[in-house]
């Protein structure tokens, strides 16, 4: 029995030795075997392709060659690098608190169909007055009348709304579909545009609708039903909006435990 004993704690001491074992030194980093398996095998699972274990343990030297030097320059002190530390500690920290929550996240068919029917995707054409993003308050107001005057014309023309958007419209993209934008939903819109659609019925005319590119003058063309809906896409923003709860209870919880100030005076002032 003792001899059993022993050879099992042999075993194990050569095992223990074994993962303890460098496979090569850098300076004065060691790399050890057990080191060297984790971070290939977390390779070949990120890789299609992935290098041969002499390939990788020439990449693995490279980097600790190359963080050793960085360390020489005292490049950890780089306000650069510093940002980027607290980025990856910001990202880890997330995925310690949340990161099962997250992905134990389901979306129903129920969630679809309720959050489709607050957020359809709607067609929709367009006239832009351009006015840029460092315009005077002059320069878009002198941009509105235009807009302004356009939709007037364009209410009382007999011509379709495509020759118009060819005669007036500053938007190359869609200049040549006759302003054309295609099916558009809450999230690839912009906020003003999207809810002034929410509000039109089919072939109607509004505007002129402010968003950063300019004036619009808009034409709803069409609504999908649900179930013409890109169900991918709203899959993919439901699973957005849950998650945003999951982060926004977390900081709830700590911001308790925080002393924040907000300038938001100075903040609009930018805008």
């Amino acid at each position: 029995m003792l001899k059993e004993v022993f050879i099992v704690l042999t075993l194990a001491a050569l095992a223990q030795h074994a993962h303890a074992e460098a496979v090569a030194k850098v300076g004065g980093v060691e790399i050890t075997l057990q080191e060297f398996k984790e971070k290939y095998a977390e390779t070949k699972r990120q890789t299609i392709n992935p290098p041969t274990p002499e390939v990788f343990l020439d990449d693995l030297v490279r980097f600790y060659i190359g963080v050793q030097e960085a360390d020489k320059k005292k490049l950890r002190n780089d306000p650069v690098v510093q940002d980027g530390i607290n980025q990856v500690l910001y990202k880890t920290y997330i995925e310690k608190e949340i990161g099962k929550k997250i992905d134990g996240i389901k979306v129903t068919d129920a969630e679809l169909r309720s959050h489709y029917d607050k957020n359809p995707e709607i067609r929709s054409s367009h006239i832009l007055i351009e006015f840029k993003t460092d315009s005077t308050p002059e320069q878009i107001e002198v941009a509105r009348k235009r807009a302004e005057e356009i939709l007037a014309e364009v209410k009382k023309s007999k011509r379709p709304f495509e020759e118009l958007v060819h005669l007036y419209s500053d938007d190359a993209l869609s200049k040549n579909a006759g302003g054309d934008i295609g099916f558009q939903n809450r999230v690839t819109v912009v906020p003003t545009y999207y809810e002034t659609l929410l509000k039109m019925k089919a072939n109607e005319i509004s505007g002129p609708v402010r968003t950063q590119y300019g004036w619009h003058i808009i034409k709803m063309t069409g609504r999908h039903a649900f179930q013409d809906a890109n169900v991918r896409q709203l899959r993919a923003i439901v699973f957005d909006e849950k998650r945003k709860e999951l982060f926004d209870q977390l900081f709830k919880q700590l911001a308790a435990h925080y002393s924040v100030t907000k300038n938001e005076k100075l903040v609009k002032s930018l805008k």
